[in-house]
């Protein structure tokens, strides 16, 4: 059968899975990348694992690498502070407290609206919404079952490609951030408070 996986040399299937992860703007799963080459995910596990050797750190100014629960194309690390410089791409670090703050929020409660934000961060958080949203770092998820049916955000790829996350399973716990005596349980009672009342 013409294009079958048996047609096709692994060098060969190689050569496709690199083309479409070059030309895909998002990461791609096993199972999409298999479609595509109208091949098995047993066919395409090997075949993807020969392009992250290839790849390899230290080989090349990009690597293959799984974030969002696919594989895609990434500045090297030791390339990336060059690449930021020319483009302008922003860094984790390049994100204002306020902004790293509502990611925050967003990521571990998510999705959530616009006034469960401003009541975990005590202030408005309007701006700091629409600035994530620009920058492709959040999206609008629907609308709550609640009055007034608000807008849910929730994060984007582009959110777990900066950030390396294959998921947000990946997520550190709250506990391990340095925040002050109480201040831990605090916000995890106001998220789950949250929580609550969405499901309500």
């Amino acid at each position: 059968m013409p294009g079958s996986p048996h047609d096709v040399s692994m060098d060969d299937l190689a050569r496709r899975l690199e083309a479409l992860l070059f030309i895909s703007p998002r990461p791609l799963a096993v199972e999409d990348l298999a479609a595509a080459c109208e091949a098995t995910a047993t066919d395409v596990d090997p075949a993807l694992a020969g392009l992250v050797a290839e790849y390899a750190a230290g080989r090349h100014g990009i690597v293959v690498t799984e974030v969002g629960g696919g594989f895609t194309f990434a500045v090297a690390d030791d390339c990336a502070e060059t690449v930021r410089r020319h483009s302008g791409l922003e860094r984790p670090d390049d994100l204002s407290p306020a902004l790293l703050e509502t990611l925050s929020v967003v990521a571990y409660l998510e999705p959530v609206t616009r006034a469960d934000v401003a009541e975990v961060r005590g202030v408005s958080s309007e701006w700091a919404l629409a600035g994530l949203e620009e920058r492709g770092l959040i999206e609008e998820r629907g609308r709550a079952a609640t009055p007034g049916a608000p807008i849910l955000y929730g994060t984007t790829d582009r959110f777990l490609k900066l950030f390396g996350l294959r998921s947000r399973d990946e997520l550190p716990p709250l506990d391990e951030f340095a925040l002050e005596a109480g201040e831990v349980e605090e916000i995890r009672a106001r998220l789950m408070a949250n929580a609550a009342r969405r499901r309500t």
